[in-house]
């Protein structure tokens, strides 16, 4: 049931979804323009503001690709950087200069999927297109709203436990627009699942889908794997089990939740919005909440925003580490997943 806030900010939510509703009739109408390319360009998108799991997705399909005999590039706006413009990532290149997703891209593959940045997602693909090696296929971080650019493919992602269905057009909720632009969606994949969620569930949370996306779309559902904790520090050191938590995430709790589940004690969280960047002030005050005995863990995307150098003098003898994520399917998701990318693939296999 919505609450009586969300009631009392309907009216500018329903005015906001009016503008965007119009944009999008335009583009569907092509009284607007769209460009394609020729590469398949897979899009990672969602409804809505905050974390839906697009960064652990959009790894997952870069190695999908990789894996295939594919040449990929990514490319992100760059959301929180200091810079404009398109830019190709360079090992020197900072969160502050890039943005940290596509910092973590970067690190991710060591140079071998050329990462870029560009507000203008066209100019981007077609920056990238001209490179010596061009790419076989682009991925596109976060673009669903983007409607210049014509995806081939578009990824629809959406959380369980706040499904677009159930949630409203901002300021009333955090949707970016209505719950009808799911039906630009080639697929919707529920992420954060509950590992054990049953058959039963997935076909009411498909059959809810489906009510604002195609009938036919393919709904697909994804949970997170956690990792052995990797230390950022060149220390000699082992993670321990009480623990500082350091995030700048949307949504932390499920990595909280893990933490506890596998026997770690979080003695202090230092909680940040998505995307913040840390400053040495806060840093200090992580810093004196450690004790011998106590690691600081954070997450990968958090570990690239503190690779900036005055930061990295504050963290060097940190005991300090970054949990990894990998994205996992549940029941057959991902062979069905392979089965609808494959035909992307192959006109574009690298010989």
């Amino acid at each position: 049931m919505p609450t009586l806030l969300t009631i009392l900010l309907l009216p500018f939510a329903w005015l906001y979804a009016g503008v965007m509703r119009v944009r999008n009739w335009l583009y569907d109408g092509n009284m607007k323009g769209s460009e394609q390319f020729s590469v398949p360009v897979l899009n990672v998108g969602n409804l809505r503001v905050g974390g839906t799991g697009k960064t652990p997705h959009v790894l997952w399909l870069t190695r999908q690709l990789l894996q295939h005999g594919q040449h990929p590039a990514i490319l992100s706006r760059g959301y929180g950087r200091q810079t404009h413009g398109y830019r190709l990532a360079t090992p020197s290149d900072t969160a502050q200069i890039i943005g940290d997703e596509p910092r973590q891209y970067f690190q991710e593959f060591a140079g071998q999927v050329p990462v870029a940045v560009s507000e203008d997602r066209c100019a981007g693909i077609r920056q990238l297109l001209a490179l010596s090696q061009p790419p076989t296929a682009v991925v596109l971080d976060d673009a669903y709203q983007h409607r210049r650019v014509r995806p081939t493919l578009n990824l629809l992602l959406t959380e369980q436990q706040r499904p677009f269905y159930e949630d409203y057009v901002l300021p009333a909720g955090l949707l970016r627009e209505s719950r009808a632009g799911a039906q630009r969606a080639d697929a919707v994949i529920v992420t954060k699942c509950d590992p054990h969620l049953t058959a039963a569930q997935q076909q009411e949370i498909t059959r809810r889908v489906r009510r604002y996306a195609l009938p036919q779309v393919s709904v697909f559902f994804s949970t997170y794997q956690y990792g052995a904790p990797v230390a950022v520090n060149a220390l000699q050191i082992t993670a321990s089990q009480e623990v500082v938590l350091l995030t700048g995430i949307a949504n932390p709790a499920p990595l909280r939740a893990y933490l506890q589940a596998a026997g770690y004690h979080v003695v202090h969280h230092a909680a940040f919005a998505d995307h913040h960047l840390f400053s040495e002030t806060e840093l200090g005050q992580v810093a004196a909440q450690l004790r011998p005995g106590v690691s600081v863990f954070t997450t990968q995307k958090d570990a690239a925003r503190l690779q900036v150098p005055v930061l990295q003098a504050i963290v060097a003898n940190w005991p300090l580490f970054y949990i990894p994520i990998d994205v996992q399917f549940l029941a057959d998701g991902e062979s069905r997943l392979l089965a609808l990318l494959t035909p992307y693939f192959q006109p574009h296999a690298v010989v």
